[in-house]
């Protein structure tokens, strides 16, 4: 997190509002491995990251509320007391189901004024939205004195995607970015949310991401349509869901399956195993370990799960070529953004230049490198 950022921010809300703000800073993440699997009841192997959404805050004096989106230069102008109902297709959505979910508590708010900005970009399955919605919820905590645990408020940004979004996320994203640790992956069971910190000594590679810089527009409604794949298995059996099942009774219950049930929920099962491998491989510090079980990780993906697209796939298979790249999988919900990348010290520079280039050549559009490092969560910067 840069001092001239969050300053940036503080001077450019005094000049528009006039009065000095509280500033919160909540992290993007990105996911090594456990794709699919939050919502599953399973587990995930998540990391905030140190980029993400910066947000100023004050209460207003003012008859409607008014916040300011200032990467894209946009605001919007309401009274906190009458909220719009219906969505309006971009980032207030998430912003408008914050506050949705907190007037169902009964929770009462002075008009405000809100200005923030962000370091990751839209759609590059880092978790944007995450971000911005515990960013909102905790300077809204902080400012109104809301006293609400951070177990409370990330429970709160899920509801926001569910009944206000429409996206039926599992509670990674959030979790990941409220509850982030310095230089740590958090190994996450999703059905108690009980987590670890496991320190993530990366001997001797780093962490590149490429950003495919494409998001195909089925990516909302195809998620949405998995998880009611996996609410369907789920029901056959009888339990909660597919985390209260083994791979050896999907097995048995193939032949009363629709085909394609069987092989999603298969993904799921075999993820969550893959976690629990990866889990280990990071405690023996096994780099090839690890970087296996994220090309096995993308191609469930891709071949399972069914939620990759031929850029990403492109971005992947590239890496299985380039000598220095241990492993390589889609992160996010699907159908774009990014690749997280295990590359050796020494190669980053000449592996990104070849993959731009190769990528370049291929769907004549650029793809971009992110380089990121683990973060502690959200939280108040002044």
């Amino acid at each position: 997190m840069t001092s001239t950022m969050v300053n940036d921010l503080e001077q450019a809300f005094f000049e528009r509002f006039l009065v000095k703000p509280i500033v919160v800073f909540s992290p993007g993440r990105i996911n090594f491995i456990g794709e699919h699997t939050d919502y599953n009841n399973g587990f995930v192997f998540p990391a905030a990251i140190d980029k993400g959404i910066y947000m100023a805050l004050s209460r207003s004096t003012d008859e409607r509320s008014q916040i300011l989106a200032l990467d894209v230069d946009e605001s919007y102008d309401f009274d906190i007391n009458d909220l719009q109902e219906e969505q309006l297709g971009s980032w207030q959505d998430y912003l408008l189901g914050v506050l949705t979910e907190l007037k169902k508590q009964h929770q009462e708010f002075d008009q405000i004024k809100v200005l923030f900005s962000g370091t990751i970009a839209i759609g590059s399955g880092l978790s944007s939205s995450a971000a911005l919605e515990n960013a909102f919820v905790f300077g809204l905590n902080e400012l109104f004195r809301l006293n609400l645990s951070k177990h409370e408020m990330i429970h709160i940004s899920q509801a926001a995607e569910h009944n206000f979004v429409g996206v039926k996320c599992g509670i990674m994203d959030q979790f990941a970015s409220m509850y982030g640790k310095e230089d740590a992956g958090l190994f996450l069971d999703c059905k108690t949310l009980e987590s670890d910190e496991i320190p993530m000594q990366l001997e001797g590679v780093s962490l590149v991401l490429i950003n495919s810089n494409v998001k195909h527009k089925l990516a909302e409604s195809a998620y949405n349509k998995r998880r009611a794949t996996c609410e369907r298995v789920a029901n056959f059996f009888q339990v909660e869901s597919l985390r209260e099942i083994s791979l050896d009774d999907l097995v048995s219950a193939r032949a009363n399956l629709d085909e394609e049930d069987y092989r999603k929920a298969s993904y799921v099962l075999e993820e969550n195993e893959r976690v629990l491998a990866f889990r280990e491989a990071v405690t023996q510090k096994d780099i090839i370990g690890m970087g296996e079980l994220l090309y096995q990780s993308h191609d469930g993906m891709r071949n399972k799960y069914e939620v990759s697209c031929v850029e990403i796939d492109f971005l992947v298979d590239f890496s299985k070529q380039f000598d220095g790249v241990h492993g390589s999988r889609m992160m996010g919900g699907g159908f774009g953004g990014c690749t997280i990348n295990l590359v050796e010290n020494g190669v980053e520079q000449e592996f990104i230049e070849a993959i731009k280039k190769s990528y370049m050549t291929k769907f004549n559009k650029t793809c971009n490198s992110i380089k990121v490092a683990l973060s502690h969560g959200t939280r108040g910067i002044k």
